[in-house]
């Protein structure tokens, strides 16, 4: 038997063998993690962008979260300071101010209306049916 007849025989056979070992024993995927996990521990560059491994983005994280920390501590600071240079001077800001009325939602369908607003006068509704609410019911 020649090679080239040999290797027309076996190569149909190993490729099924393959693939019945890569497809069905669960091969396939545990190569793919395996993949995964090498590529997670290593910059990958494309087309010039960098992504960030784990420790340069919780580094970032925590930059970030530095100056988060910063920025609300400064702006405390701007609150308390607005809040005793008002208390300070004896002057209410809000004073002779009305309540905006915000947009009705059907969570509160009443909020267009003022807290001091009365409403309908229901009280004449009895007596339109003149004393016959039985008799309609």
């Amino acid at each position: 038997m020649k090679k080239n007849e040999l290797k027309k025989i076996l190569k149909p056979v190993i490729k099924e063998c393959i693939k019945e070992c890569i497809f069905e024993d669960g091969v396939l995927s545990g190569i793919i993690s395996e993949v995964f996990k090498g590529l997670e521990s290593k910059r990958i560059v494309s087309e010039g962008l960098t992504i960030k491994t784990k420790p340069e983005e919780e580094k970032a994280k925590d930059e970030k979260n530095k100056l988060e920390e910063e920025y609300e501590k400064q702006r405390q600071e701007r609150i308390k300071k607005l809040n005793e240079s008002v208390s300070a001077n004896g002057v209410n800001v809000f004073e002779g101010v009305a309540p905006v009325l915000s947009e009705a939602t059907t969570a509160n369908p009443l909020a267009t209306s003022a807290p001091t607003d009365s409403g309908v006068d229901i009280d004449g509704i009895l007596g339109l049916a003149n004393g016959k609410w039985k008799q309609l019911i």
